[in-house]
């Protein structure tokens, strides 16, 4: 029996793994599920803002910025009530608010009333409810699998993420074409409700000794300021969150502007786009399947830094896409940023959540998160407007440059001179310099 968890010791070498877990394989199904439906939304919306409400550059990458705009907001408060609430109830509140929320859209467009400002708005209130469900599923994973399952549980919910954004992308286009843009965001809906009944379902108690909760007494400022000191103090984890907000941000702007790009400029039509996106989400899935086998042969550190390498040099062939045989590059441009995207993030979460101590483990998650997802609406909002001056493809060479160049925040002593991550602060302040080769 696993005391932390409170669930029976399985092998994981076992076929299935984590999946022959009741509990862990109610949330995948339910996670898969989503990611299906907001898959779609995430062309979905897009398309319905360029083509049914004949959307300019800059009001759809206002939509992406509006999707990440609550990380700035609410982000570090989010982290503070998750470490004082219990996961479970935040996860299906979250997916219920969702449901509700992209439920409005075909609402609206049937009764004729839909604007670019419903639709703005969703995006933002969708994505406020996305940093809290983000936040609290980092720290509810540990409470279902042990310590060592870690990176098996974050990859299989990885790959299952990405098989479902290949299948969601791929119908999305089909789907709008079926039954309109706008109704075919009601998979999208449903999908948040599946979710919820998935994570209702889930049987397990949440013990008292996995987490202590903030004592009483401390306020919310306090709570915050402790998250980001813990960040700060800590080299490793002030490294690996200083990079990924400026890669995101990069490449925030590239997604902004990219189904505006392949409709507009590229001249590809909306089911092909739909298409092209879930063709290039193949490289998720290959990224989430490859993960645990790079880091087990070569060490998590270089794995990260190996995929950080490959992506931004895949970025480059973006731009370089247009109809015809030229649409071959966006396809293996986004597939391996794609790819090194999901094995870097299988890495990083599988690191914080056994490196961080797990009583702030949801205020330096969300502290990490308002830094990294913080800078996707201002490379969002940037790309609208280096689209706007310059044009969409001029403006798209100016972002994967940055993208690529990036990566060069990662080539410091600590990250270079180890082959594994450390598995806790204690590895760094020792001095040790990486776990003997396996």
């Amino acid at each position: 029996m696993n005391v932390a968890t409170g669930q029976e010791d399985r092998g994981g070498s076992r076929v299935g793994g984590l999946l022959r877990q009741r509990n862990f394989a109610l949330l995948w199904f339910g996670e898969t599920v989503s990611g299906i439906g907001s898959a779609m939304a995430a062309v979905g919306v897009p398309l319905l803002a360029v083509v049914v409400l004949k959307a300019g550059t800059f009001a759809v990458s206002a939509l992406t910025a509006a999707a990440y705009l609550p990380w700035l907001l609410i982000g570090l408060p989010a982290g503070a009530w998750v470490d004082r609430l219990p996961p479970r109830p935040v996860l299906i509140t979250s997916d219920l608010v969702c449901a509700v929320l992209y439920a409005s859209l075909p609402v609206a467009a049937w009764a004729h009333v839909l604007t670019i400002g419903q639709v703005i708005g969703v995006e933002l209130l969708a994505g406020a409810a996305g940093v809290f469900f983000s936040t609290a599923y980092v720290v509810y994973l540990p409470y279902l699998v042990r310590t060592d399952e870690l990176m098996e549980g974050n990859a299989k919910l990885s790959a299952s993420g990405s098989v479902a954004s290949i299948g969601g992308r791929g119908v999305a286009g089909l789907a709008a074409q079926a039954v309109g843009v706008a109704s075919s965001l009601l998979f999208n809906a449903g999908s948040f409700g599946v979710s919820a009944i998935c994570l209702l379902a889930i049987r397990v108690s949440e013990p008292r000794g996995v987490r202590e909760r903030p004592a009483r007494g401390t306020t919310l400022r306090a709570d915050i300021a402790e998250g980001l000191r813990f960040i700060w103090r800590d080299p490793l984890l002030r490294t690996l969150s200083i990079w990924p907000a400026v890669a995101n941000m990069a490449y925030g702007g590239v997604l902004a502007v990219s189904v505006l790009f392949l409709v507009r400029v590229a001249h590809i039509g909306a089911a092909e786009v739909g298409v092209l996106l879930a063709v290039g989400s193949i490289g998720g899935l290959a990224g989430a399947l490859i993960a645990r086998r790079i880091a087990h042969g070569v060490g998590t550190a270089r794995t990260l830094l190996l995929a950080v390498l490959a992506g931004g040099l895949a970025g480059l062939l973006i731009p370089l896409t247009a109809s015809g045989p030229r649409a071959a590059f966006f396809v293996a441009g986004s597939g391996i940023v794609t790819a090194a995207i999901t094995a870097a993030n299988i890495v990083l979460v599988s690191f914080r959540q056994t490196y961080t101590p797990a009583e702030v483990l949801g205020r330096t998650t969300a502290s990490q998160r308002f830094l990294t997802f913080g800078t996707a609406p201002v490379g969002a909002l940037a790309a609208g407007a280096l689209g706007t001056a310059l044009g969409v493809r001029p403006a798209l060479w100016v972002l994967v440059a940055a993208f690529a160049l990036s990566g060069t925040l990662l080539l410091t002593r600590p990250i270079l001179g180890r082959r594994d991550l450390p598995a806790s602060p204690a590895e760094v302040r020792a001095g040790d310099r990486g776990r003997p080769g396996r």
